[in-house]
């Protein structure tokens, strides 16, 4: 079992592509989790990850903050508390539209 603060797990810079984006690996591998991680994203203001797709889905709940959520051609409006779910090879992209950050726990299986 682990147990910690998410403010304990060290914020890394995302990957290529994003902008203004942290994010914190809250459960992996190294953790004994076999089948999916969980992850931090913070996105700050004016922030967006890459607008990229990939052959995994996303289970994604919005914790604070409000944005635009880009999937295929459509945009939605997203804010805490939505639930989202991005479908394996779905183009997609997470941007801030608000005055805070943007966060939101993303999870992800192993493949």
């Amino acid at each position: 079992m682990k147990k910690v603060n998410y403010t304990e797990v060290k914020a890394e810079v995302a990957e290529q592509g994003c902008k203004n984006v942290m994010i914190r690996w809250l459960i992996t591998e190294k953790d004994g989790a076999k089948n999916f991680a969980m992850r931090l994203f913070e996105v700050g203001e004016d922030g967006n990850t890459p607008y990229h797709q990939h052959d995994w889905e996303h289970e994604v709940f919005i914790l604070e903050g409000k944005g635009i959520v880009k999937c295929g051609d459509e945009e939605f409006e997203c804010k805490k508390g939505d639930v989202i779910f991005v479908p394996p090879n779905e183009w997609h992209q997470f941007k801030n539209t608000g005055n805070e950050d943007l966060k939101f726990l993303c999870l992800i299986p192993y493949k």
